[in-house]
């Protein structure tokens, strides 16, 4: 009991260390101004008021966690903390990957129960995307803490958003721990077509759209895209010290095919490929790093990989097959969605009459990027089509903005 009072003890404090800025003195001659990011599962003293007394339902994944010190190198889970403060959290909502996020992309992810915690996990991946009224008969208050990368067709966004949908239908507030977004600094893509809305795309939004989750939260919810146009109770617990042209390395990976900074980065570009007959690494070590190919020629793409299978990805595209293609490891932080590599990767292919499938169109959003990189249209005119789009979207976008 002494044990278990002095953890209380210690994570209380270590919380409240980081849900406040350091010095709030204005005399900047004598202290220095706190530049840290602060996520929003940090400000404990804005949601825990919300939680007491309350039964809670959490969704998250591995990176659901409350930072103890400004190097990020040591933190508690959410939902370990949270019990530890007393709050009586009921189950755990899980996404794509899993709740410790362990499982491949697409993998099905069953109910079952945490070993740590012995809580209860209902799977928001595959057959059962959204929560049932009976998942939630037990829950008054649901908290969304999940990192997301800034892309449309990553599912956390479409995760959030059958959250919103259910926890609407029945009253129930959900309370968004906002976190920063890694590819926030840029907005990018063709807008999402209608009759292509899937798990991988749900909103008429771009490929990458410049918002954290929290802003996008607010965004799904006032323009009324949940099902019937219903509106849910929302709460976002905003950053602190956070600007969208801020550079932000995430400490714990986001799923596990981005492992780095260069990964989340490459992602929005790389992606395209999982629509095609070409790999971007998955089964190496150098997850959307890389891509290549059996058919494409090594008298044009020097650089080989082999997948094999390995932590997220049991059977890789292409496993054991020698790929030829292009190490992206020391490329240039992007500003923007590069095709360049999804131009030249399919007119070098050795069979173009396969090279897309019908993924690739779920991904892009429309079916126009294909035609048009059949067609022979270079980047930049492929781009120029996007901007009417795009314009719309930043003044809509602009109405739910939390941050600069």
């Amino acid at each position: 009991m002494i044990i278990r009072f002095s953890l209380l003890v210690l994570i209380v404090a270590c919380v409240s260390c980081n849900s406040v800025t350091k010095h709030k003195t204005v005399n900047s001659n004598t202290f220095k101004k706190d530049t840290i990011i602060r996520v929003g599962a940090n400000q404990t003293t804005e949601y825990l008021p919300l939680l007491k007394g309350k039964r809670v339902g959490i969704t998250a994944n591995q990176t659901s966690v409350i930072f103890k010190s400004d190097t990020q190198l040591e933190y508690t889970h959410l939902v370990d903390s949270l019990l530890l403060l007393n709050i009586d959290v009921k189950k755990v909502f899980a996404p794509e990957h899993g709740f410790r996020g362990q499982a491949d992309a697409g993998e099905h992810i069953a109910d079952g129960t945490d070993a740590k915690t012995g809580l209860p996990i209902i799977s928001l991946y595959g057959a059962n995307s959204k929560p049932s009224k009976a998942n939630l008969e037990d829950i008054d208050v649901m908290v969304f803490d999940i990192q997301d990368v800034g892309v449309r067709f990553y599912t956390y966004i479409s995760t959030l958003h059958y959250i919103m949908e259910a926890c609407a239908e029945l009253n129930i507030p959900v309370v968004v721990l906002d976190r920063p977004n890694p590819n926030g600094h840029y907005i990018d893509g063709p807008i999402l077509e209608e009759d292509l809305k899937s798990f991988v795309g749900m909103h008429p939004v771009p490929v990458v759209y410049g918002m954290t989750i929290g802003e996008y939260a607010k965004m799904i919810n006032g323009e009324k895209w949940l099902k019937q146009g219903v509106q849910c109770d929302l709460t976002v617990v905003n950053l602190k010290n956070y600007a969208h042209h801020l550079g932000y390395n995430l400490p714990i990976k986001p799923s596990p095919n981005l492992p780095n900074a260069v990964a989340v980065n490459l992602y929005p570009s790389l992606c395209f490929f999982e629509g095609t007959t070409v790999s971007c690494g998955r089964g190496t070590a150098m997850q959307f790093q890389v891509f290549g190919a059996p058919t494409l020629p090594s008298s044009i793409f020097e650089f080989s990989f082999t997948p094999q299978p390995n932590l997220g990805s049991k059977a890789p595209k292409y496993k054991g097959e020698l790929c030829y293609g292009m190490d992206l490891r020391r490329q240039v932080k992007l500003h923007d969605l590069n095709l360049e590599w999804l131009i030249t990767a399919y007119h070098s292919s050795l069979e173009k009459e396969v090279f897309f499938n019908a993924f690739f169109s779920k991904l892009a959003g429309t079916k126009t990027l294909q035609k048009q990189i059949e067609n022979g249209l270079s980047s930049p005119e492929i781009k120029a089509k996007w901007q009417l789009g795009l314009n719309a979207f930043k003044n809509t976008r602009a109405n739910y903005l939390l941050y600069k």
